[in-house]
C-alpha cells in the first residue's frame, strides 16, 4: 500500500513548478524549505483550532519540560527551536491566556520566573497527538523511514549545525 501512496504523491518538481533542479543538493534544499512551510501551516492551524500559535505551543513545552522547577526568559530563549526577538510579548501573552503564571525571581530581581499551569498542562495534553502529527505521519511514512529522514537531515546540515549560520 506505500507504494500506492507514493504514486498518488506530488513530487516536489510539480509543487513549485519546476522542471528540472539545477542539482540533487538543489532539489532537497528547496524540498526541505518547501516541506517546512507545509508543516508550519498545517501546525499553525492546529494551535489555531486551540486559540494559540504554534510558538506558544513551543513555549509552552519548554515550560512543561522544566516543571516543576521555574524557567527564565532566557533559559526560554536558548532552548526555542525558531528565535524569537520579542520573547517577553509572547510570554505575555501564554500568561494573559492563563496558560502561564510569572513570578520575580527571588535571587534575580530582574530575571523573572515562568510556570507552566495547570490549564497550560491541559491544553498540551488535549493538542500534543495533533502537533505531532499522529494522525498524518504514520499513514505517509514507516518508522524505518522516519528514522533514515532523521538520520539524513542531521547529515545535510552537517557540521553547521550551530545555529549561528
Amino acid at each position: 500500500s506505500h507504494t500506492n501512496v507514493l504514486l498518488n504523491m506530488p513530487k516536489i518538481e510539480e509543487l513549485v513548478k519546476v522542471r528540472q533542479f539545477a542539482s540533487p543538493w538543489h532539489r532537497a534544499t528547496i524540498n526541505i524549505i518547501y516541506t517546512n512551510n507545509w508543516l508550519n501551516v498545517m501546525l499553525e492551524k492546529r494551535a489555531g483550532a486551540k486559540q494559540i500559535t504554534l510558538q506558544q505551543f513551543n513555549v509552552l513545552r519548554v515550560l512543561r519540560g522544566q516543571y516543576p522547577n521555574p524557567v527564565t526568559n532566557n533559559l526560554l530563549k536558548e532552548r526555542l527551536l525558531t528565535k524569537t526577538p520579542d520573547i517577553s510579548r509572547l510570554v505575555d501573552r501564554i500568561v494573559s491566556k492563563g496558560l502561564v503564571s510569572r513570578e520575580k525571581n527571588s535571587i534575580d530581581k530582574r530575571a523573572v520566573d515562568l510556570l507552566i499551569t495547570d490549564k497550560g498542562l491541559e491544553l498540551l495534553q488535549e493538542i500534543e497527538n495533533d502537533m505531532m502529527l499522529d494522525d498524518v505521519l504514520p499513514e505517509n511514512i514507516s518508522v524505518d523511514d522516519c528514522l533514515k529522514l532523521s538520520e539524513l537531515l542531521d547529515k545535510f546540515r552537517g557540521v553547521m549545525d550551530d545555529l549561528d549560520y
